[in-house]
């Protein structure tokens, strides 16, 4: 071979290389900008996109009455749905209601199955390092729920108790952290704790106070003999980790929402009925002004 041929295939070698390089470097290129693309993604819809699609996915509870359940007609009910209505209403848009499971919320935001939770969510740091919580809309505490003759009305009963909780909620999170030794049984669904409740599978069901008082007081023979168990705590909408622009939304809307007595009018249409005088709304309302 002469010395130019060889000069030649050397020349082709090296193009060749070098359009390799390039090639490459552009899909390097690509895939920081399909990364940075997903990462955006991964933030959840912003108000705008949301808007544009012309409907918002909220996630909701459809068994835990007075807060979000479904009626005999097949109508989501409650106080968080009342609240939903209006955030759909001030976004313009139409609502996909999305059933959840106490444990599955936070999964729910990160898969971007839903928008917002609006699931009778309490604030905890180890949810807020998954999820970004708006501003509160209501403060609760634990309570205990169980039958009459057999109250549990004092906290060192529990430790002698056959406890039940719902799985991914506050309340077990508070008895395997102060009963790590208690006989306590976990259910998926607040129907199946309940139920288990008036089986006689339980002694004491451990739950939100606002959830123990609306059961206890729609079913003879148990009581909420305890209602303030634990650290007082909040309730807030989340939105999916980095989504600034819905949680910004979220919290101007809190304020508009308060100004106006909504959450007040809210408690009146769906909690009132429920609680009568047993409770004062003064107790759960949080004002954001």
């Amino acid at each position: 071979m002469s010395r130019s041929s060889r000069t030649n295939r050397f020349v082709a070698i090296g193009a060749t290389l070098i359009a390799s390089a390039l090639a490459l470097s552009g899909c390097s290129s690509d895939s920081s900008a399909d990364s940075a693309s997903s990462s955006d993604d991964a933030a959840g819809h912003t108000v705008e996109e949301i808007q544009s699609a012309g409907t918002v996915r909220l996630g909701v509870f459809t068994d835990k009455a007075p807060f979000g359940s479904v009626d005999s007609d097949g109508n989501y009910v409650g106080y968080d749905i009342e609240y939903g209505e209006r955030i759909a209403k001030d976004l313009g848009v139409e609502i996909e209601w999305v059933p959840v499971d106490a444990s599955a919320r936070v999964e729910y935001l990160q898969s971007d199955k839903v928008d917002v939770i609006l699931a009778n969510f309490t604030v905890t740091d180890e949810r807020a390092g998954q999820v970004d919580f708006a501003d509160p809309y209501l403060q609760v505490s634990l309570g205990v729920a169980s039958p009459v003759g057999s109250e549990i009305t004092d906290e060192s009963q529990l430790a002698d108790a056959n406890i039940i909780v719902v799985k991914g909620t506050t309340a077990e999170t508070y008895v395997d952290e102060n009963y790590p030794d208690a006989n306590v049984t976990k259910y998926e669904q607040y129907t199946e704790a309940t139920n288990a409740l008036i089986d006689g599978r339980g002694d004491a069901w451990v739950t939100d106070n606002t959830e123990a008082l609306a059961w206890t007081g729609s079913h003879d023979g148990f009581a909420t003999g305890i209602t303030k168990l634990g650290t007082p705590d909040t309730i807030a909408a989340a939105v999916q980790k980095g989504n600034s622009s819905l949680l910004a939304w979220l919290n101007d809307e809190l304020v508009t929402l308060n100004d106006e007595g909504f959450f007040l009018q809210d408690y009146q249409d769906t909690l009132l009925p429920v609680y009568g005088d047993d409770v004062d709304p003064e107790d759960l309302l949080i004002s954001n002004n």
